[in-house]
């Protein structure tokens, strides 16, 4: 049973890189990368190491995607503050 939630969860990390690869919006390419880190951070708690698990969902799933979010917001109205 372990392992085929596993095996799905990696097939959702499939999935979620196929789609930020494969998007032509930029935003949900981003959002699509956040979720194939909030993914992989599922199979690590499943797997048995929570700390990995911590981190990847902390800095892979989220501090990565808000700065992917902010850089974005950022180019799109041309650099300017406002």
């Amino acid at each position: 049973m372990l392992e085929l939630l596993v095996f799905l969860l990696c097939g959702g990390i499939l999935a979620s890189g196929l789609l930020a690869v494969g998007l032509r919006s930029v935003l949900a390419a981003a959002v699509s990368a956040g979720l194939a880190s909030l993914f992989a951070a599922v199979c690590y708690l499943l797997l048995g190491a929570p700390d990995v698990a911590m981190t990847e969902a902390s800095i892979g799933s989220g501090l990565s995607t808000l700065i992917f979010l902010y850089a974005i917001r950022k180019t799109r109205n041309g650099g300017h503050n406002g």
